[in-house]
């Protein structure tokens, strides 16, 4: 059997990192069996989705590397395909049209609540003779297309993260709708757990991956492959994503969609790492592997059924090693962005060979690439207000002398373009002024840096110098020291 698993996101919102994951899982499980990855768009809910949802889901699946094999498919354009089997039910009697009102449906509601029973619909209007119909017709009351479900029927299927799995048809809600309410013999919009089982009897799904907060779902389409006369696929229904404290995670939890996490400045090989290893565990325990790696490895054994917590701390280690890996020609690249946003002034393409050496001297300290705008701030000015350690520093003996040395030698230089130069100016400096040689850099540290705290010195002096920003820094620093 040819493994064909599909994702069928709502576009009634920008992806978000649940349904990522579930992408992720579904993309593992296919391309581990050389199956197919199907992208189908569930736009039946037309008052909610949004063409631009549509968008921001396929970009930030291509974004992520999650290339799907066929698709997108609509749901939109698809409803007379949904309506043919909604007859089919109909005229196998495993359907039926209901005329209840909401205001009748109300009361059902109310006087279950006043007994404490759960809200179900009493399958009222399940037997209802030609004569009923013709009179509810003629009152103009519009019908829905509900489902029949038996209350003590038992559904079972052997999930692939739980195991088996049973549900009572009793605990169901009654009869499903499965098509809104619409007037005479016409059958109004399909709704989702019947276009779902259309769809995925069309397109030939052999397993069905989502979240657990599918399984109810499950049972009532269980009923509806079997009244379709078709094969009830495999299901694996993997774990939600949790917060610290356990519950479902929300945005309360500042989690937003893939593209807000991007704008974080996580790279899309890092969350794709990371949502691997939300509820499934590699069998070699690695915890850095890519999404063509991971797939060789991946089986539904190792997918845990407890919920999987979100760990910020993890994704940003994560982050952090794929950002140090990243050469300073492609990392340029990911932070120029974030520099031209807080308004550093450079020309991208003049200034190249100076952003890259920037690059090289920041990457190895970046968690997210935003930390580039702090970590690259030294270098995008000719003067900087000094810290509290740095004005210590200068008005410390000797050091205006020691400064104005190393500006003096600095203009008489010939060259000043490596680390081996630099050292050389420092050591003549020390020399022929007789002080210590940390004398010498902790000034500079503050003289160039504004700080006693910050990137390697020699690197950042060689960058600063090729702006012509290292001698207007020492001339503050030198009117500090005299003041």
């Amino acid at each position: 059997m040819s493994v064909r698993v599909r994702l069928a996101p709502s576009p009634t919102g920008n992806l978000h990192i649940g349904t990522a994951r579930t992408a992720v899982f579904n993309w593992l499980f296919a391309r581990h069996h050389g199956g197919q990855f199907i992208l189908r768009v569930e736009d039946t809910d037309l008052e909610r989705s949004r063409p631009e949802f549509t968008e921001n889901i396929l970009a930030g699946l291509t974004w992520l590397g999650l290339n799907w094999d066929e698709g997108p498919f609509y749901q939109s354009k698809r409803l007379d395909l949904y309506r043919d089997a909604i007859r089919t039910l109909l005229d196998k009697g495993l359907a039926y049209r209901a005329y209840d009102t909401p205001a009748e449906l109300d009361a059902m509601r109310e006087a279950q609540k006043a007994k404490s029973q759960a809200p179900r619909y009493n399958n009222q209007h399940r037997h209802l003779t030609p004569d009923q119909q013709a009179n509810y017709e003629a009152e103009g009351r519009p019908a829905v297309v509900r489902f029949k479900i038996e209350d003590g029927r038992t559904i079972r299927w052997k999930d692939l993260v739980r195991d088996t799995m049973t549900w009572q048809g009793s605990d169901l809600g009654g009869d499903m709708v499965i098509a809104r309410a619409a007037s005479g013999d016409s059958i109004g919009q399909p709704l989702y757990n019947l276009a779902v089982v259309v769809d995925d009897i069309d397109m030939k799904i052999t397993h069905i991956i989502r979240g657990e907060d599918h399984i109810a779902n499950t049972a009532k389409q269980v009923l509806l492959y079997e009244a379709l006369d078709a094969a009830v696929p495999e299901f694996a229904h993997t774990p939600l994503i949790l917060n610290q404290a356990g519950a479902k995670l929300s945005k309360r939890d500042g989690v937003t969609s893939i593209f807000d996490f991007k704008q974080m400045g996580f790279t899309a090989e890092a969350l794709d790492n990371y949502m691997t290893l939300l509820g499934w565990s590699p069998p070699d325990a690695e915890e850095r592997f890519t999404l063509a790696a991971a797939a060789k490895k991946f089986s539904f054994d190792r997918v845990n059924k407890a919920g999987a917590k979100f760990d910020w701390d993890k994704l940003d280690w994560l982050n952090s090693q794929y950002l140090h890996e990243i050469p300073p020609t492609e990392l340029i690249e990911k932070i120029t962005p974030y520099w031209q946003e807080a308004g550093y002034k450079f020309d991208p393409v003049a200034d190249r060979d100076w952003l890259e050496a920037i690059a090289a001297l920041i990457g190895p300290s970046l968690t997210r690439l935003p930390d580039a705008v702090e970590l690259g701030h030294f270098y995008f000015s000719e003067t900087l207000p000094f810290s509290e350690a740095a004005e210590k520093q200068l008005q410390q003996p000797d050091v205006a002398p020691v400064l104005q040395a190393v500006l003096e030698a600095l203009k008489d230089a010939p060259a000043f373009e490596t680390i081996a130069e630099a050292k050389t100016l420092i050591d003549q400096v020390t020399q022929a002024q007789g002080v210590k040689k940390g004398l010498i850099m902790r000034s500079l540290r503050a003289a160039l840096m504004a700080d006693m705290q910050g990137p390697d010195l020699i690197d950042s002096w060689l960058i600063l110098h090729q702006r012509g920003f290292d001698q207007p820094r020492l001339q503050a620093a030198i009117a500090l020291a005299t003041a």
